[in-house]
C-alpha cells in the first residue's frame, strides 16, 4: 500500500484512543505503521533479504525486531525535550511499555496491508523468499483512504467539541475489515471461476487483481508451466465463471539469453513472480524485454518493464 493509507491507519488507532495510552503514543503508531519501508534505502546492501523491497523488514522477524528500536528513539527523544523544559500539551505520562506496544501494532498494519495486494511481502524473509499475496485490495485503494479519512475527521471534530471521539475511528477502522474480507471473497470467487474453465484447471500460479475503484471486479493472470495467460472477472456478469480470458502465451523465460539479462537487473528479478520476455536480435547485439503479467498483457503495455542489450558477439561486430 502507499504510505497514506500506512499513516492513516496508525492515525485511525490512536483516534480510537490508542494515543492517550502514552505520551507519543500517536507518533509510535504512525512511524511505526511506516516504518518497514526503511528497505527502500537499503537496495545497496549485499545481504539480500534486506536489500529487497517488502523483504526483511516486513516479514515476522523484521516485525520484532524493528519496533523496540522505535520506541527506544521516541523514548530518547521524550527524554531529551524534557531535559529542555518542554511543555507536552496533552498532558500524557510516559509509558514505555505502552510505547513500545504501540510502535509493534503500528508496524505490524504494515505487513497486513501489503500482503493484502499483488504487489506481495515476503512474509517468511529471511529464512525463504517466497511472496505472499492476499489479492484483495489496489495498491492505492480510494475506498479504504476514503473510510479512514472519514473516521479520523470525525473522531477530530468530535473530540474537539468534547463528545465521544473514539467511536468513529473505531468505526472506520471496522469498515476497512469488512471491506477487505469481502474482497477477500470476492477474490476467493474469481479464482474459483478460473479453476472452472479449461484448460486452465491446474495454473501454477495465480493472481487476481482489483482495479482501482471497481473493487468487486479482479484482473487475473496466471502462469501453467512455460505459459501464461489473462482474463477478467465480474460477478456482476457472471458469478461462476470468467467474464473472458485469452489464449495462452509462451513465458519466454527458458531461453539463456533472457536468463542472462535477468542477471543484469537484480531487483527486477527478485520482485518479479510472473516474468515474462521477448528476445530481439540484430546482427551486432540482442535486446531482451522483461515485463511482469500482473501488470499487463504485452510488454509494451507493462507497468514494469525492463530492457536489456546485450552485445551478439558475432564477428566484426
Amino acid at each position: 500500500m502507499d504510505n497514506l493509507t500506512h499513516s492513516l491507519a496508525g492515525w485511525a488507532l490512536g483516534q480510537a484512543g490508542l494515543k492517550r495510552k502514552t505520551r507519543k503514543g500517536l507518533a509510535a503508531l504512525i512511524l511505526g505503521a511506516n516504518m518497514p519501508d526503511i528497505d527502500v534505502f537499503f537496495g545497496w546492501v549485499p545481504w539480500v533479504p534486506l536489500a529487497t523491497h517488502r523483504g526483511f523488514t516486513h516479514g515476522i522477524v523484521g516485525v520484532l525486531v524493528m519496533p523496540p528500536l522505535l520506541a527506544g528513539l521516541l523514548w530518547g527523544l521524550d527524554r531529551w525535550q524534557q531535559r529542555r523544559g518542554a511543555v507536552f500539551e496533552s498532558g500524557l505520562a510516559m509509558h514505555f511499555g505502552w510505547l513500545l506496544a504501540l510502535s509493534y501494532l503500528g508496524t505490524f498494519t504494515h505487513p497486513l496491508l501489503d500482503w493484502q495486494t499483488t504487489y506481495s511481502v515476503q512474509l517468511m524473509a529471511p529464512f525463504n523468499a517466497r511472496w505472499y499475496h492476499a489479492d484483495t485490495l489496489f495498491i492505492i485503494d480510494a475506498w479504504v483512504i476514503m473510510i479512514l479519512v472519514t473516521g479520523i475527521a470525525l473522531s477530530r471534530r468530535r473530540e474537539a467539541a468534547g463528545g465521544a471521539w473514539r467511536r468513529p475511528a473505531v468505526a472506520a477502522l471496522a469498515g476497512v475489515l469488512t471491506y477487505i474480507g469481502g474482497n477477500s471473497l470476492l477474490t476467493g470467487l474469481a479464482k474459483n471461476a478460473l479453476l472452472l474453465d479449461e484448460p486452465y484447471v491446474a495454473a501454477d500460479a495465480v493472481y487476481a487483481s482489483p482495479p482501482p475503484l471497481l473493487f468487486w471486479q479482479r484482473e487475473l493472470a496466471w502462469r501453467h508451466g512455460s505459459a501464461m495467460a489473462w482474463g477478467n472477472y465480474d460477478p456482476f456478469v457472471r458469478v461462476a465463471s470468467l467474464n473472458d480470458y485469452t489464449a495462452p502465451v509462451g513465458t519466454g523465460m527458458a531461453d539463456p539469453r533472457v536468463r542472462t539479462a535477468l542477471r543484469a537487473v537484480p531487483t527486477f528479478a527478485r520482485w518479479s513472480t510472473m516474468p515474462f520476455a521477448a528476445v530481439e536480435r540484430a546482427p551486432c547485439r540482442t535486446v531482451v524485454t522483461i515485463a511482469d503479467a500482473r501488470y499487463g498483457r504485452t510488454l509494451a503495455s507493462s507497468r514494469f518493464s525492463r530492457r536489456v542489450t546485450m552485445p551478439s558477439g558475432a564477428p566484426r561486430c
